[in-house]
Formats: C-alpha cells, sequence, structure tokens
C-alpha cells in the first residue's frame, strides 16, 4: 500500500497508538500531503484535525497519525464526494472503532459480560454512524446509475433503429 493509500482503519490505529513518533511542521506536512497549509489550517478550525502539539512560539506540530488523517480526509473527499461534515463523522467514528481495539483486553473470554456489551454497543453505534453517512452516497449513485443507464439504452434503441432506415441520398 503506498503512503496515499491510508485506510480508515490505519489512520485511526495510528492515531490511536503513536506517542512517541516525530513530529512536523505545517509546511512539511503540506509537501508531504499535497494540501495546503491554509488548507491545515481550515481542516483544524473544522474539527476535522488537531496537531498532535505545538512549538514554544505556537506554530503546529503534526504526528504521523495526523498525516494519515489527512490523507484519509482526501481520500474521502476525492474518491467519495464526502464532505467535510461527512468525514468528520467518519473519521470520529473510525477513531471510535479504533480505540476499542486498541483498548481490548488479552483475555476476552474472562471479561465481564457488561463491560463487553458496552464496549459492543459503542463499536455498533459507530459502524451505523459510518452507514448513516455512506447509505445516502449509495442511493444517490444507484440512481444516478440507473438514469445514465436508462440514457444507454435510449440510444442504443436509437442507433439500431437507424440501422434499419435505408440510407437517405
Amino acid at each position: 500500500m503506498t503512503q496515499d493509500q491510508t485506510t480508515p482503519r490505519d489512520a485511526a490505529t495510528a492515531a490511536v497508538t503513536a506517542d512517541t513518533e516525530a513530529r512536523y511542521q505545517i509546511g512539511e506536512v503540506a509537501d508531504r500531503t499535497g494540501v495546503t497549509q491554509r488548507t491545515l489550517r481550515f481542516y483544524e478550525e473544522k474539527g476535522l484535525l488537531t496537531p498532535a502539539d505545538r512549538m514554544d512560539g505556537g506554530f503546529r506540530l503534526y504526528s504521523e497519525a495526523d498525516i494519515g488523517r489527512i490523507r484519509l480526509i482526501k481520500q474521502l473527499q476525492q474518491l467519495l464526494g464526502f464532505s467535510l461534515a461527512e468525514i468528520k463523522d467518519m473519521v470520529e467514528a473510525e477513531e471510535t472503532r479504533a480505540t476499542l481495539r486498541a483498548t481490548r483486553p488479552e483475555d476476552r473470554d474472562h471479561i465481564d459480560p457488561e463491560i463487553a456489551r458496552a464496549r459492543l454497543e459503542q463499536a455498533l453505534r459507530a459502524l451505523r454512524s459510518q452507514l448513516a453517512v455512506v447509505e445516502p452516497k449509495i442511493t444517490q449513485l444507484t440512481e444516478l446509475r440507473a438514469d445514465l443507464a436508462d440514457r444507454i439504452a435510449r440510444l442504443e434503441a436509437r442507433v439500431e433503429e437507424l440501422k434499419q432506415q435505408p440510407a437517405r441520398a
């Protein structure tokens, strides 16, 4: 998988497990991710991104997990046409799931059933939240696909009709 193909699970897991890694200034992050510094500040303003730290002078410092999150945001925007609000919902839900995975007890057979149920319900809420974002997109794309297929069928039928007509001189 290339750097630009960060999956939601990879990005969220990195966000939970990355505590001691290198930090990058905003210009370096902009270069590595292909977004502008202004875009990074905008993501921060909208709550999509929170830099890991700040230097003494207030300069933002980003982690590898932040870079993964930025790549995920770009992927959701470009490939799936998600709005920033939808992306925020998707990323937050994925981070909830990553936190649950990262804090999962080693011995799952001896966990208190109430605690296990509560964790599973939290994961289910996160997944349902993601599905609620994705379903309308699927519906819209399905409707668009049906419309395009209908147009193609009508044009193909017209082409066949014209093939049957004698050529005019």
